[in-house]
C-alpha cells in the first residue's frame, strides 16, 4: 500500500488547471499545421494559421489560449493500492481547481444551480469521473471545457435496426447542424453503446485521446476515417466560414450495450483542445 497525501493532489490538479489552459498540445499543433496543407480556402488558411499564432503567444505570455477557460472535467484513473491520507480525495481535487483558476487568472465559468445562475466565483466543483484500476499511482487528466463547444453535443438513442449508418448519420448531421459555434476545426468525440449515460462519457473520454490517433479495433479505425472524410465534406470549415477542414479528428470510444438498444453521442470540442495529464 502506497501512501498519497492529499496536498500533493491539490497541487498537482492547480499545475494542470494552468498548464491546460496556457498550453496547446503538440499533437494538436501537429494536426493544425497538417491542416494548414490541406485546407483548400485561402481564408480557412489564415485563420488556422492565426489559430496557430494564438497558441504561441498563450505559450510564451502564460496566458490563457482561449477566454472561456472552460468547466474542469477530470478524469481519475486511481490504483488500487493507493491509501489517500489527510483529507478527502474529491475534496483535494476541488481545491485545487479552486486554486489554479485563482492562481492562473482563469475565467470562473460556474454557476451554483442551473437555473438560478449564481456564480460559485471559483469555478468549482469539477466533474470528477474516477475509475480504480490496478497498482499505486494515481493518473489525473483534465479536459477544460468550453460551453461552446459543449452546447453542440447530442445523444440519441438509436433502434439496434438503425445500426453502423444511423450512427454515422447522426454524427454528421450533428456537426452539420453545430457549424461555426463550437469553433472549428474541432475534434469529434463519438460514444457509442452502454447506456444512455454511459456513451456520453465516451463520448468526451474520447477526446483525451492523441489527436488523429486510430482505435485499436480496425472496424472502428475505419469508421474514424470514413467519418472525418464525411464531416470534412459539409464544407463548414474553419470557424464555420467555408473550407475543407472542419474537424482534425473522429475519435470513437464504444461499449457493450443491452440488446434492444443503440445509444450514441457526440461530445464535439473546439481547436482549443485542451487536456494534460499527471500520473503521482
Amino acid at each position: 500500500m502506497r501512501n498519497v497525501n492529499v496536498e500533493l493532489i491539490t497541487e498537482s490538479v492547480k499545475k494542470l488547471c494552468m498548464d491546460a489552459n496556457y498550453y496547446l498540445g503538440e499533437d494538436v499543433v501537429e494536426a493544425i499545421e497538417h491542416a494548414v496543407g490541406k485546407e483548400e480556402s485561402p481564408l480557412g488558411r489564415e485563420i488556422l494559421k492565426q489559430i496557430l499564432e494564438n497558441a504561441e503567444i498563450a505559450k510564451s505570455e502564460q496566458m490563457p489560449l482561449c477566454q472561456d477557460t472552460g468547466l474542469a472535467a477530470i478524469f481519475v484513473e486511481l490504483g488500487q493500492e493507493v491509501h489517500i491520507e489527510g483529507g478527502r480525495f474529491e475534496d483535494a481535487i476541488q481545491e485545487g481547481v479552486r486554486q489554479g483558476y485563482a492562481e492562473g487568472y482563469l475565467r470562473k465559468s460556474i454557476v451554483e444551480d442551473p437555473l438560478r445562475r449564481k456564480n460559485t466565483g471559483d469555478n468549482t466543483p469539477a466533474v470528477i469521473s474516477t475509475r480504480v484500476v490496478s497498482g499505486d499511482k494515481v493518473k489525473i487528466t483534465i479536459l477544460p471545457k468550453g460551453g461552446g463547444s459543449e452546447n453542440m453535443s447530442a445523444i440519441r438513442m438509436l433502434k439496434p435496426s438503425d445500426g453502423e449508418e444511423g450512427v454515422k448519420s447522426f454524427v454528421v448531421e450533428t456537426v452539420r447542424k453545430a457549424g461555426g459555434n463550437p469553433c472549428p476545426p474541432i475534434i469529434v468525440g463519438v460514444g457509442i453503446g452502454g447506456s444512455f449515460d454511459k456513451c456520453a462519457y465516451l463520448a468526451k473520454k474520447a477526446l483525451l485521446r492523441q489527436v488523429g490517433s486510430a482505435h485499436p479495433d480496425p472496424y472502428y479505425a475505419e469508421m474514424e476515417k470514413e467519418l472525418l472524410e464525411r464531416v470534412n465534406n459539409t464544407g463548414v470549415g474553419p470557424q464555420g466560414l467555408g473550407g475543407r477542414i472542419t474537424a482534425l479528428a473522429v475519435h470513437i470510444e464504444a461499449h457493450p450495450c443491452h440488446i434492444a438498444s443503440l445509444p450514441a453521442a457526440v461530445n464535439t470540442q473546439c481547436h482549443s483542445a485542451r487536456h494534460k495529464e499527471i500520473v503521482i
